[in-house]
């Protein structure tokens, strides 16, 4: 197909096209004269993929290249794939440790151990919920550090789901890339599903309550 029907199949503006295989995104068309270029439905796909990472998962266009360039790499592992996508949701470690981070860094390493988990210190993950425990600690709400083990026990049955998937992938090019979706994607719509579920558990909790029904569910009327 000409860049136009991949523009308007994929509904990315030709410009924008051009762009991505200027920097190396996305594979520049098989030449079928001087100036024009034959597009295929891999270079469709490719698109939708890049364009999913961009508008919902976020990330700029440095950590996709990034992420494509562990993809297409048949040498690297799919794990390391999986790493690489993961690591580019995690915010850049602080430039400085304090006695706080150095904490919360112990802290993460004996949940890691706790839990029998595969992570190398110091990695992004690893830093990342780190400084996550020293932002609760700072509003205020340390206690809420006390729910972390619930909260890996809720982690752990999503990724065997997310793996699950990544298993019925049979050619490594829909292997790479299901992981790739899985966790950047995946991570917003599981961002999503908790915002609704927060709705609902408020609802049930404390809904009666503010339409002037009486005390909230589990509470006892009157105390």
């Amino acid at each position: 197909m000409r860049i136009s029907e991949l523009s308007r199949r994929s509904g990315v503006p030709v410009p924008t096209i051009k762009f991505y295989v200027r920097e190396g995104l996305l594979p520049a068309g098989r030449l079928t004269s001087p100036n024009q270029a034959s597009y295929g439905e891999g270079h469709e796909r490719r698109l939708r993929l890049i364009r999913a990472l961009l508008d919902v998962g976020k990330l700029p266009l440095s950590a996709i290249g990034e992420v494509l360039r562990v993809m297409e790499d048949p040498a690297q592992p799919v794990h390391k794939v999986l790493g690489a996508a993961a690591a580019r949701l995690d915010a850049p470690p602080a430039d400085e440790a304090g006695p706080e981070l150095r904490a919360a860094r112990e802290e993460v390493a004996e949940l890691v151990e706790r839990r029998g988990w595969c992570s190398e210190p110091g990695s992004a993950g690893a830093e990342s919920l780190a400084e996550v425990l020293v932002a609760l600690r700072r509003a205020g709400h340390g206690a809420f550090i006390d729910l972390l083990d619930a909260y890996a026990d809720a982690a752990e049955q999503v990724a065997r789901v997310d793996l699950g998937y990544v298993r019925a992938r049979v050619a490594r090019e829909d292997l790479v890339e299901s992981v790739v979706v899985g966790t950047v994607l995946g991570e917003a719509m599981f961002g999503a599903l908790r915002r609704l579920a927060h709705a609902e558990a408020s609802e049930r909790a404390y809904g009666e309550e503010a339409r002037g029904g009486g005390a909230p569910a589990g509470g006892a009327a009157g105390a």
